[in-house]
């Protein structure tokens, strides 16, 4: 029996994008970027969070009532919360008729959440999945993913860990040992663009990267993909796809089974209004098959193993 506790935001299941084969994947909060694309913002507080669903609210004014902070609001354009002023006690999320409210952010035992992972353990011997810890940043609760792992493997089941890789490596080495497949992000490498799309510049994350490499060259057996958002009017430059392409080419193209680059789209839109968060991408265009034809040029010029290029999600026409 383990007990040790994690604190989650969600789990999918049947995912095909998060690693090899059909996946759950856990999603785990908290997170040490703050990238201006974030496509899970409620994965970046460490805290629990509440959240207002539009769709669903009949405007009633019961979660206002309920509220002795007068920390919500009922507008003409729906429910506001003072988040200043709550305390998250969920006074209204419990009257509102409709589940509008609810909170985002829960603790699980690492035996409770790896019974979730186990129901579905048929489909991942059928289709070569697994288990993946994604976030937010998995590794902030390393331990509790070690653990989770540890179990996953004693079942014989398949562990991907997606990783922004801005954490100590000290996490990493805890982890590893119980990991099939690392996925790890690297957004640019150049360190003005990275604070300033990101919040924080990049030698933390180059610097796990390449000590990865050097594990895996002496011997540590795990898969590892890189992985890079492609968002325009941010990442999805030119110069910055071939400043990526060099940088794995000199330093990890031996030990990489799969560039993955991961197109951008707006599905996140509802999640900012969901936490009164403005994104600053939402006016963003979404990439089209003649940027890809572009970015593949980029990438094939630096002399790039094509054969180890993937790219993955919506891409117009």
């Amino acid at each position: 029996m383990n007990s040790s506790e994690g604190f989650i935001f969600d789990i999918y299941r049947g995912t095909t994008h998060d690693g090899p084969g059909m996946r759950t994947t856990v999603f785990f909060k908290g997170c040490p970027l703050h990238c201006a694309w974030c496509h899970n913002p409620e994965s970046i507080s460490l805290n629990q969070q509440i959240w207002w669903e539009q769709m669903q609210c009949i405007g009633c004014g019961e979660c206002e009532k309920a509220c002795s902070l007068s920390a919500v609001k009922l507008t003409e354009t729906g429910v506001k919360f003072d988040r200043d002023k709550c305390v998250l006690c969920g006074g209204c999320a419990k009257v509102c008729p409709t589940k509008a409210i609810s909170f985002v952010g829960r603790n699980v035992t690492v035996d409770a959440l790896f019974k979730e992972v186990k129901k579905y353990q048929a489909y991942y011997k059928t289709y070569g999945g697994g288990v993946t810890a994604s976030g937010g940043e998995p590794l902030l609760q390393h331990t509790f993913v070690k653990n989770l792992f540890e179990l996953a493997h004693e079942e014989g089941i398949h562990t991907a860990l997606d990783t922004s890789g801005a954490v100590s490596f000290d996490a990493f080495e805890e982890v590893l040992p119980f990991t099939d497949c690392v996925l790890y992000d690297i957004k640019t490498v150049d360190k003005n663009l990275h604070k300033e799309y990101i919040g924080s510049d990049n030698k933390l994350i180059l610097d796990n990267i390449l000590k990865i490499a050097e594990n895996i060259r002496n011997g540590e057996k795990y898969e590892l993909w890189i992985r890079t958002p492609l968002i325009p009017l941010f990442t999805a430059s030119e110069q910055n796809i071939s400043e990526i392409a060099v940088f794995i080419k000199e330093n990890l193209m031996d030990v990489i089974s799969r560039w993955e680059m991961c197109t951008f789209n707006k599905a996140c839109l509802n999640k900012y209004e969901r936490l009164d968060l403005n994104w600053k991408c939402k006016d963003a265009p979404v990439i089209r098959s003649s940027d890809i034809e572009n970015i593949k040029k980029t990438v094939e010029n630096t002399g790039f193993d094509m054969n180890k290029l993937v790219i993955s999600g919506l891409i117009a026409d």
